[in-house]
């Protein structure tokens, strides 16, 4: 067999992280999961290559995140190597050693924003940007997909690609309304630039097999066939499953496999799933089968019915609705773009408020996309967040795309610097997040330190 015909694989357990002893996120979400692969020797197969994780850089997160006060803050040991874990496996698979890889990995990370206070929804840091940006600088990828399927939005994932056109976000979820984090609707669709770009299904409690396989035969896999993506990466949540006790869906571990048999990502990276016995050492087998191209067709739980898999009639029209709507979306996506063009001054500005229900801090945030002819722009934040346990910090934070013109890297390059030595200003700390030259910068000014990363 070669190489390239392998699935890899990476296991990181994290040991020493945990919210809580008892908390539903811990370290038993994947022990039971490697138990069972080796019990049925699939970590025998031919098919299948695992790797050994290694910790991120600071550079690697930093291209993503504004840690406040700073990465190591935010970012644990166990933090970094989850996402170093990801970032194996898009090295192996830039290398031609796999066909494609599932990073099972924790703590999860799809609900940490670009800046980032504390913990929110269990997450700190968000892996897949990380692995995102990091195929992006060193291998020159551009368009890339990230399919979202944990039950919970990915609201972090979107809040760091909102404004890019090359990075297409789809996420399939519990309708916000019923489940954290309260977002993910239809309008939901990108910023002024990159409208069309982000695609959020809310799927009505109790969705099953039939229903997600339908948005996903519909939409998901119609646009990726219009986008054309370089890579397509899953963000694998698995609470979806009709035993997670965090959640009200109905899909089972066969639909999990079949899903991933469509999507057919290039790499995988688990996210959510706290049925620890009773789902995910099968969810995530059948993902592993269906990477590997195993059959996966005598795959059941202890308690499973053929009649799980059914849609509910009134359910699946709803989906119908969605998906209908969501598809004149992407198509009009270049007109939408260009009716916000003509609508919009030098500038784009929109408040937010953000809950760190984990942590316990409440952020207010109001973001400034310079808009450019020639380029995505750069984008500007303030944010300050107060936390019984964390203190209040407000922060200056300063974002270069990849693909911004020589013009806007010298305006935001100018500004950090005029702002870095005014001797008048109300911030704690202020951020220079330039990707054209993959240098980070943070100043204190109560230090009066800079840290050049």
């Amino acid at each position: 067999m070669k190489k390239s015909d392998k699935t890899g694989l990476v296991f990181f357990p994290a040991f020493d992280w945990a919210i809580s002893p008892t908390h539903p996120e811990r370290e038993e979400r994947l022990l039971y999961t490697r138990d069972q692969l080796f019990e049925e020797g699939i970590m025998d197969l031919p098919q299948i290559c695992q790797y050994q994780p290694r910790m991120a850089e600071l550079k690697d997160i930093a291209r993503v995140h504004f840690c406040v006060p700073n990465i190591e803050a935010q970012a644990t040991e166990a933090h970094r190597i989850a996402a170093g874990g990801a970032l194996v496996l898009a090295d192996a698979l830039m290398a031609g050693e796999i066909k494609n890889g599932f990073a099972l990995i924790r703590p999860p990370g799809h609900h940490a924003m670009r800046v980032a206070h504390g913990n929110r929804g269990f997450c700190n840091i968000n892996n897949e940007p990380i692995m995102v940006e990091y195929l992006r600088q060193k291998y020159g990828i551009e368009r890339i997909a990230i399919v979202d399927t944990d039950v919970h939005h990915g609201d972090g994932t979107q809040d760091i690609y909102w404004h890019d056109p090359d990075v297409l976000f789809i996420s399939f979820h519990q309708d916000g309304r019923t489940l954290y984090p309260g977002s993910g609707f239809t309008d939901e669709i990108g910023g002024p630039l990159a409208q069309g770009m982000t695609l959020n299904v809310p799927l009505p409690p109790g969705t099953t097999d039939e229903g997600i396989l339908y948005v996903l035969d519909h939409l998901v896999l119609p646009v990726l066939e219009e986008f054309q993506p370089e890579l397509i990466i899953n963000s694998a949540g698995q609470d979806n499953h009709y035993t997670d006790p965090l959640a009200n869906m109905s899909f089972t571990a066969r639909g999990y496999a079949k899903l991933n048999e469509k999507l057919a990502p290039d790499l995988a990276v688990l996210e959510g799933g706290y049925s620890i016995e009773t789902a995910l050492p099968y969810v995530n087998m059948g993902i592993i089968m269906a990477m590997a191209g195993l059959d996966y067709s005598n795959l059941y739980e202890p308690d499973y019915h053929e009649e799980f898999s059914q849609e509910d009639p009134l359910r699946l029209k709803r989906l119908e609705q969605i998906v209908s709507e969501l598809s004149k979306v992407f198509a009009r996506r270049k007109e939408l773009v260009a009716a916000a063009r003509k609508k919009l001054g030098p500038v784009y500005k929109r408040s937010r408020y953000i809950h760190y229900d984990t942590d316990g801090i409440q952020e207010q945030q109001q973001e400034t996309l310079v808009l450019c002819s020639d380029c995505p722009g750069y984008l500007l934040i303030e944010s300050e967040a107060m936390g019984q346990l964390h203190g209040y910090n407000k922060v200056y934070c300063i974002s270069l795309p990849l693909k911004s013109c020589p013009r806007c890297q010298g305006q935001a390059r100018d500004l950090y610097t005029k702002m870095r030595h005014s001797p008048y200003n109300e911030y704690h700390y202020l951020y220079l997040q330039d990707r054209p030259e993959d240098v980070y910068l943070q100043y204190d000014y109560i230090t009066d330190k800079e840290r050049i990363i």
